[in-house]
């Protein structure tokens, strides 16, 4: 039995509560709204995943401090943009505890992923990242999935692997930090896109091709980013990849097909109702491109939808006629 600090009551920090508490663990999360904090504490329940009853031993807290004393790790899962900011918050309480991201994303001010904002404010950190084809709605309710912890530490790996594998959850374990968060953040962008074909009508050849091709541009930024391709072909990478792009349980795919059935921007976050991460980091990934000389002309359409107004139906056809090329 562990006690376990999860910062951020949305979905996916409430999903992981659930498992870890249904272990036998002593679950506390931090809320930063006193209406989530009396749903979990009072009903029982979470304003994200409506039909979920939550084990017993799990407490919701406004204060940093009562959540992280006395947890043997800490998992933060806030969104990508607020990571800093919050970071900045409970730090002073973090000691030498392990440090485990599970959201996915960048900090858009600075182009940096997450693992690189926390050791910004705390270089000594111990830091592990969790990640892979998991929607909140499914872990929640166990059914089986299978997730990647990535760390340089040894004892984290070990760690994270023995407290939250069990028969409906596998863990894998690698050293690549930045491949799995990389995975993570740039298949987001590739699922809006998957949304928006949908939107518009389009049929199963185009999602094979996006996923395919949307793969080969996110392992050619990632690599260039510091992660090791065989990573993006793995869990976090293309098994992230294939569950976003396809699954109407993804936030990223339902405000791409909002997109394309002709919502504006400003429409398709007020209907989704929840952070929509693609949105909020597809610049990031289009300037790192720039920056770094990698062709992503997927991303970079996927820009020009959101932030020039591009109309999808054009958008498509940008890209079927694109210069001819060898497909390696």
């Amino acid at each position: 039995m562990k006690n376990i600090a999860i910062i951020g009551s949305g979905s996916w920090g409430v999903a992981l509560a659930t498992h870890l508490a249904k272990l036998g663990n002593n679950i506390k999360i931090w809320s930063f709204a006193e209406e989530e904090k009396n749903i979990i504490n009072n009903e029982k329940g979470c304003k994200f995943l409506p039909n979920l009853k939550l084990p017993e031993n799990i407490y919701c807290f406004l204060d940093f401090k009562e959540v992280i004393e006395g947890a043997d790790f800490i998992l933060h899962v806030t969104p990508s943009k607020f990571t800093r900011s919050i970071f900045k918050q409970y730090k002073e309480y973090v000691g030498n505890k392990p440090i485990i991201i599970c959201s996915k994303g960048f900090e858009k001010e600075s182009l940096k992923t997450l693992d690189e904002v926390i050791l910004d404010e705390m270089p000594n950190a111990r830091i592990g990242v969790l990640s892979g084809p998991s929607h909140a709605e499914e872990v929640s309710i166990a059914i089986p999935t299978v997730l990647v912890i990535a760390s340089r530490d040894e004892e984290i790996k070990k760690e994270v692997q023995n407290v939250l594998m069990c028969k409906n959850m596998r863990i894998y374990t690698s050293n690549d930090i930045k491949g799995v968060e990389l995975g993570g953040a740039l298949k987001n962008i590739i699922a809006f896109c998957a949304g928006v074909a949908a939107g518009i009508g389009l049929g199963d050849n185009t999602f094979a091709a996006l996923i395919t091709r949307g793969l080969s541009e996110l392992s050619r930024l990632g690599v260039a980013l510091g992660g090791e391709k065989e990573t993006f072909y793995g869990l976090s990478g293309l098994g992230d990849l294939i569950v976003t792009c396809l699954s109407e349980h993804s936030r990223n795919r339902r405000a791409g097909k909002l997109i394309g059935q002709g919502y504006t921007l400003d429409e398709a976050r007020e209907k989704v109702g929840m952070v929509i991460e693609s949105i909020d980091n597809i610049d990031v990934a289009y300037e790192l491109g720039k920056k770094n000389n990698i062709e992503i002309p997927i991303i970079e359409t996927a820009y020009n939808v959101i932030y020039n107004k591009l109309d999808p139906k054009t958008a498509v056809q940008n890209l079927m006629t694109r210069e001819k090329k060898d497909e390696i």
